[in-house]
């Protein structure tokens, strides 16, 4: 009977996780379909908990198992609540980095069980073996994965927070493709092996997958970082898929299949969006640290400033404004004052929308994020080839913090390290007006031709100081 309600409790964690991701997929019911994922884990965990059980024994341990789901929830709900949006890519990655880390430490506990069960001598027909075996490849998967997730994310929070800077060496491919393939070959051995002594080829193994995802991430550019993270998303979701199989869970098997299959598909769109191969992602070189040619260091001329009164005018007057957030609004914390500049136009007539690139900030989704904090309809955001039709018909656009994703050299600079990479092309509005704190250049470390163009004219100040002025200048007009 327990057994039967473990069994529906699995399938209630299972249905949740489909409705909640389905959910997340619409602003006006994301909260919700979280809210309903997190209450189909409680279902699966509690069940498992009190309901589980090894032939006659269940779990016990329930003073470390508690102690743990304390202590590991008030960590998590203070660290949610005081994270800054600007801090949120390094902490996904961070929590990323632990589910490897959890896939990784299960590995290591199931093939200790592993071990004992091949030194008591149990394999002793074809159907064992093979039994022993399929253990094994589970083990080894949720090991690999789990542990180049778990070192890439941490790269990949060090990098994002400023700590971990860009390395990469001369033939670090080839290394990467050498670690890798020996990793893969010692997983065969042991595979194929079944000897409960090969603990060091075992822990081996461990090592060696650390290794490459520290080197798989180290080189990877700062404008490509949304991509990785989505692609140690999805690692992380198949690790955890191994631990379902390892232990029959079925609600930690969909939900790793879910995590894994959504995380692929957001890094093959992503991908796509940057115009890079994914085949690049997985042998450590996208987005390496190419060095920048003339586009970079050509001198690009005079620049021109525009005062805020004479933006406020220009703004006040036109006809549609298409605003383009990028980090520095999220760094400012100005979604709402951005907000409240488009209701202030609105309010004179001015059709105003946003210019999403899909690689905007940090991580997959984070202007939409912060736009949604803001209240911004949802409707007002348009993905990049949805604007890029509107900004040749637009009079003003608004580049707030975004510098990479508007730089017209990855169209014409074949030596930028960003060429290629489909971008918003604002240079097609009437007039480009760029908020900025400096002409320091963007995350890829470049510098961007758009600032130096003739219709472009440069807005210098923190972004929630200077919309909160211009809304007042353009309620004054």
């Amino acid at each position: 009977m327990e057994q039967t309600i473990l069994i529906i409790c699995y399938l209630i964690a299972s249905v949740t996780f489909i409705l909640g991701l389905k959910m997340l997929s619409n602003p006006a019911t994301a909260r919700r379909g979280n809210l309903t994922a997190a209450a189909g884990m409680s279902i699966a965990i509690a069940g498992t908990i009190f309901l589980y059980k090894e032939g006659d024994t269940k779990l016990g341990n329930y003073g470390w198992i508690f102690g743990g789901l304390v202590i590991g929830s008030i960590i998590g709900t203070l660290t949610a609540r005081r994270v800054k949006m600007t801090a949120m890519p390094e902490l996904v990655s961070l929590f990323n980095g632990m589910g490897g880390a959890c896939a990784a430490l299960i590995s290591i506990v199931e093939f200790h069980h592993y071990s004992h069960t091949v030194l008591l001598g149990s394999a002793d027909t074809t159907a064992a073996v093979n039994g022993l075996q399929a253990t094994l490849l589970i083990i080894l998967a949720g090991l690999i994965i789990g542990s180049v997730s778990f070192a890439g994310s941490m790269i990949a929070w060090g990098k994002l927070n400023g700590r971990i800077k860009d390395f990469a060496f001369k033939g670090q491919h080839i290394a990467n493709i050498v670690i890798l393939l020996t990793t893969l070959a010692l997983a065969g051995y042991l595979l194929f092996s079944l000897s409960a002594s090969n603990a060091l080829v075992f822990y081996l193994i461990l090592g060696l997958s650390v290794l490459y995802g520290v080197f798989f991430v180290l080189p990877i550019g700062g404008a490509d970082m949304p991509v990785v993270i989505s692609l140690l998303n999805s690692f992380t979701g198949v690790a955890a898929a191994c631990g379902g199989f390892l232990y029959n869970n079925k609600a930690m098997l969909t939900g790793g299949i879910l995590v894994g299959a959504a995380g692929t598909l957001l890094t093959i769109l992503m991908c796509q969006a940057m115009n890079r191969s994914l085949l690049n992602v997985l042998i450590g070189s996208f987005g390496g640290s190419k060095a920048s040619g003339p586009g970079g260091a050509k001198e690009q001329g005079s620049y021109k400033e525009i005062q805020l009164s004479d933006a406020a005018v220009v703004m006040s007057y036109a006809n549609k404004v298409m605003i383009v957030p990028g980090y520095g609004l999220a760094v400012a914390q100005a979604q709402h004052a951005c907000h409240e500049l488009e209701k202030v136009l609105e309010e004179k007539g001015v059709q105003v929308n946003y210019a999403i690139h899909p690689v905007a900030g940090r991580m997959p989704g984070h202007m939409n994020v912060l736009l949604a904090e803001a209240d911004v309809p949802y409707d007002k955001l348009e993905e990049m080839e949805q604007a890029n039709n509107e900004l040749s018909t637009t009079d003003v656009a608004l580049i707030l913090g975004a510098n990479d994703v508007v730089n017209p050299a990855a169209k014409v600079d074949a030596s930028s390290p960003i060429y290629g990479m489909p971008i918003l092309e604002v240079e097609l509005a009437k007039n480009v007006i760029v908020n900025k704190r400096s002409m320091k250049p963007g995350y890829a470390g470049i510098e961007n031709e758009l600032f130096f163009q003739p219709k472009t004219s440069m807005l210098f100040g923190d972004a929630k100081d200077v919309l909160q002025k211009l809304s007042a200048e353009i309620k004054a007009l």
